[in-house]
């Protein structure tokens, strides 16, 4: 069974998505761990009811100490995959040289990278728009995309409005693509 860990930020809306489906046995995987850089994140809750292990690793003034506090931790789940599942930070070279890592993005990648990827595409007059789940690799979303799905912009959609019609297609995007991704992995050495 692949051993999967959660990098989360927030609400944790997709790692919940996850854990159902962990849950209900339609992803076949351990969740051993969800790590956040937030203590006050929802997703953390969501794990403890899951009985899922939780970390917090604040981001330091010294960003190396962090990045190798945050290398350290992940290490010592010995995840098959990690899922940046809402974490809004970038992740050293080094991680995702080490560590698979799989990324989800409100937006039809290569187009709106970055942390404003809905406001982007509402600013460019985007008629489609959508989600990915793309590898993490050391730039800024731009590691090869896994899967996407699209969804059309409406004329009354605003920045918040498109964002939640995109995490609900985002949700069901990361299961189905951990479904159909999870039995190819080999495992890295960590």
């Amino acid at each position: 069974m692949k051993r999967i860990l959660i990098l989360a930020s927030g609400e944790g809306s997709l790692a919940q998505a996850i854990i159902d489906a962990v849950g209900d046995g339609r992803l076949n995987a351990k969740l051993v761990a969800i790590i956040s850089d937030n203590s006050k994140a929802h997703v953390l809750m969501r794990a403890q009811r899951a009985d899922i292990a939780t970390s917090v690793i604040t981001m330091k003034p010294d960003r190396q100490h962090w990045d190798e506090e945050i290398f350290s931790a992940v290490r010592g789940f010995h995840p098959d995959l990690v899922v940046s599942a809402g974490f809004m930070r970038i992740l050293s070279p080094d991680f995702v040289q080490t560590f698979k890592t799989i990324n989800t993005h409100p937006a039809l990648l290569p187009l709106f990278p970055g942390a404003h990827a809905v406001r982007d595409a509402l600013n460019a007059g985007a008629k489609i728009t959508g989600a990915s789940v793309h590898w993490v690799d050391a730039g800024l979303d731009s590691g090869e995309v896994i899967s996407q799905v699209s969804l059309e912009v409406l004329p009354e959609d605003s920045e918040e409005s498109l964002h939640e019609r995109i995490k609900i297609v985002e949700r069901s995007l990361i299961v189905s693509t951990l479904i159909e991704l999870l039995p190819t992995l080999e495992k890295k050495d960590a």
